[in-house]
């Protein structure tokens, strides 16, 4: 098989540093909004006297909203442009944060957490295109751009909701809905440059070769290690995510504000991961940057359910960093598998990344019931030796 070319003349053209900051900004307005509904999770158990189980169910729904739907907008949306349709991400997301902020049952909770997953759905496939056409050819570090501004609004979510609604109450994340305009004006913006770029460059782009010749055999063997890895990485992650202040509090009777505070430090090395793993990408391959960054992690995941206070808030910094680099590096990798497919392949792996973390969440949910949270957090420090199998994926790009 010989893939075809993605319906782009970057390598030929500059940086659009506008359009990418631009998309970056409403990536991390979007995770920002997404973490308010982590960060309360608190708030919501002993509001609504809620089980790890139910907890871990938010975090499902969540998460496995935006993974059916993404790769389906992502396939549509390759077939059938729509560079208008990102401002009504924000929307729904601000949708979700006003239904949970006047929620007053379980249920509503978790259609509140439907919605905002509708929201993502929605935003990353043409973001994530938008962020790889405006690339000029430098695609892991546009990708690691996209991917820092989520990972930033990732981080400062905690910070705020700690700020803003844990003093004041469930009521308070209505406030959020100021950055929910910010992105719709944002957003409105790279429509308009996307729908330029199509306009003068998708007619000569038609029928390009690509570069990549590998056969469907390879193209289908190195898909399954990547959803391996990915397996390996957000499951992690997810128990970080969703039971990392539970541990905190629980295991060190940390408060809940401190607990948010730990929190930061842990997504704000996940942001600075991010963004190195791109332009390392650039340099030295996609596959050398997946290699290190999930098997790297291991000897820090292993150590950091045995260590004090201190040392399990240092811990995450190094885990965060290097875990955190692989994302940027599989897309990359991915779109060069098949780069007629960016739409469907970005819709793929960021829905696969929420559905295989909510999936991972609700069954830690679980585990963490029957069991304690200590025991999920020792389970799961075994889950990045998986990155051994880095090893066996092929090479795409010619050095």
């Amino acid at each position: 098989m010989t893939a075809t070319a993605t319906p782009t003349s970057a390598s030929a053209q500059s940086t659009v540093f506008t359009v990418l900051f631009a998309v970056s900004i409403c990536h991390g307005i979007n995770d920002t909004m997404q973490a308010v509904l982590l960060s309360v999770y608190p708030l919501l158990r002993d509001n609504y006297a809620l089980t790890f189980a139910q907890v871990g169910m938010i975090t499902l729904v969540f998460q496995v909203t935006a993974s059916i739907l993404q790769p389906f907008v992502g396939t549509f949306t390759d077939k059938y442009p729509l560079p208008y349709a990102l401002p009504v991400a924000p929307v729904c997301t601000l949708s979700g944060l006003l239904l949970l902020a006047n929620a007053h049952s379980y249920p509503m909770i978790l259609l509140a957490a439907a919605m905002i997953g509708v929201g993502s759905s929605i935003f990353h496939p043409d973001a994530s295109r938008v962020a790889r056409l405006s690339a000029g050819g430098r695609f892991g570090f546009a990708q690691s751009t996209f991917q820092v501004g989520g990972n930033v609004g990732t981080a400062i979510g905690p910070l705020l909701a700690a700020a803003i609604v844990l003093p004041r109450g469930q009521g308070a994340i209505s406030w959020f809905a100021v950055f929910a305009v910010a992105a719709l004006v944002l957003l409105s913006y790279v429509g308009r440059w996307y729908a330029g770029w199509l306009r003068d460059h998708a007619p000569r782009a038609a029928g390009k070769a690509s570069t990549v010749t590998l056969t469907s055999r390879q193209i289908g063997a190195a898909l399954t290690i990547l959803l391996v890895l990915m397996f390996s990485k957000f499951v992690y992650t997810s128990s970080l995510h969703s039971f990392y202040s539970f541990y905190l509090i629980d295991h060190f009777k940390v408060t809940a504000q401190q607990a948010q505070i730990y929190l930061f430090v842990l997504f704000g090395s996940m942001a600075v991961g991010t963004f190195a793993g791109g332009p390392i990408g650039d340099r030295i391959g996609t596959k050398a940057v997946i290699w290190a960054s999930i098997l790297g992690a291991l000897p820090f995941t292993l150590a950091l359910p045995y260590t004090n206070l201190f040392w399990t808030v240092a811990l995450t910094i190094p885990i965060g960093l290097i875990i955190s680099s692989a994302f940027s590096a599989m897309v990359v990798y991915a779109q060069e598998l098949l780069p007629g497919r960016v739409g469907m392949i970005s819709g793929l792996f960021f829905g696969l990344a929420f559905g295989v973390a909510g999936l991972g969440a609700a069954a830690l949910g679980v585990v963490a019931d029957h069991t304690s949270i200590d025991f999920v957090f020792r389970l799961c420090s075994f889950l990045p030796a998986l990155g051994f199998l880095a090893y066996f994926l092929p090479r795409t790009q010619p050095r």
